[in-house]
């Protein structure tokens, strides 16, 4: 029996939705052992991952085979933690001969800022994710880090940083116990992103205050709300 045009559309449609919901998943996060496998020192040379690596996803997408490295350097041990000067997250896609690398980033510690300067920065994994946050079928990385001064949390900053379609689209903030001294940094495509993706990341960001690791300014929600660049 032959099938009409309309269910064969049907039956296409129904494909693709179902290949998209396959391939929609979360970032899996590599053993060390997998982890030195595949980045070997070649690899590590190569991408040029001057810092210890830290933490690595691997994730599938409509576009391709990746893996994510957030790398951190060492450049202290005190009795209650490992100070970090410089952070560098590296994505890769996974090609026939090897590898290319889509995008990256980095920071450092502000030693000169008006808080004694900063001791530490790192990824604070515990808020980081590798997923789909709009279901088109394309992996939406989102990473969160942040840095300590002298008085830990209060004087250090924090950002998040959204890969999406390729743009780096950043919140960033500056943390403080002067109320004239925090401000958030709010790049303007942040306002282009679809909703429900500047819905979870003002969750996110709300998160982070709830658990003491932000103290943002007054009234900064109706600030976004208006699509403010700076809020202080």
């Amino acid at each position: 029996m032959r099938m009409s045009l309309a269910a064969i559309l049907i039956i296409a449609i129904s494909g693709n939705q179902l290949y998209a919901q396959q391939v929609k998943s979360n970032g899996e996060i590599l053993s060390p052992a997998i982890t030195a496998t595949i980045f070997s020192d070649n690899i590590v040379k190569q991408f040029n991952l001057q810092h210890p690596i830290r933490r690595v996803y691997s994730y599938r997408d409509q576009s391709g085979d990746y893996y994510l490295a957030l790398c951190e350097s060492i450049d202290g041990i005190t009795k209650d933690d490992t100070l970090h000067q410089k952070i560098k997250a590296v994505n890769l896609k996974k090609e026939e001969n090897g590898f290319i690398k889509t995008w990256e980033l980095n920071d450092f510690i502000n030693s000169n800022n008006l808080n004694n300067g900063e001791e530490s920065i790192w990824f604070w994994t515990k808020f980081c994710e590798v997923k789909d946050l709009d279901g088109d079928g394309i992996t939406d990385p989102l990473l969160v880090y942040g840095s300590s001064g002298m008085n830990g949390y209060d004087d250090g900053r924090v950002k998040i940083i959204l890969n999406y379609k390729g743009q780096k689209i950043a919140v960033r903030h500056q943390n403080s116990t002067m109320d004239d001294g925090r401000n958030i940094q709010i790049d303007a495509a942040f306002y282009t992103l679809p909703q429900s993706i500047q819905q979870h990341v003002r969750a996110l960001m709300k998160t982070l205050a709830e658990k003491d690791f932000t103290l943002y300014p007054d009234e900064y929600e109706k600030a976004m709300d208006k699509k403010k660049l700076l809020i202080n």
